[in-house]
């Protein structure tokens, strides 16, 4: 897959933000997980976290040497996602920018999805 037909970009900072945290990490083979889960205050909630196992059905990408995986279900709400970090001291952190999202929490960890 390139990294044109994943469905989640990254913004330099977080791309930064994510090279330093596998680094940290230092397992071999470690990714980027990106996906939902239902649940969050408005219906469906991110998923981000660091992984070393792989499913069946993951798309996976490497972006400039930081390797990051989906899973196909969650793709169909994240297709065209954009994730960013901020060092803010309140509300800082990563966030994505998603275009299947109708609403999302005032936190930014959930959305409800277009229908």
């Amino acid at each position: 897959m390139t990294e044109t037909d994943f469905p989640v970009t990254l913004t330099p900072k977080a791309h930064d933000q994510v090279r330093k945290l596998l680094a940290r990490d230092g397992r071999e083979g470690v990714f980027l997980r990106v996906g939902v889960k239902g649940g969050g205050c408005s219906g469906l909630e991110y998923l981000l976290k660091l992984d070393t196992e792989r499913k069946p059905h993951d798309l996976s990408t490497d972006l400039d040497g930081v390797p990051i995986v989906c899973d196909a279900k969650s793709a169909v709400y994240l297709r065209g996602a954009v994730l960013d970090h901020t060092g803010n001291l309140i509300g800082g952190g990563f966030k994505f920018e998603n275009p299947n999202a109708t609403r999302a929490c005032g936190c930014g960890t959930s959305f409800t999805p277009k229908t």
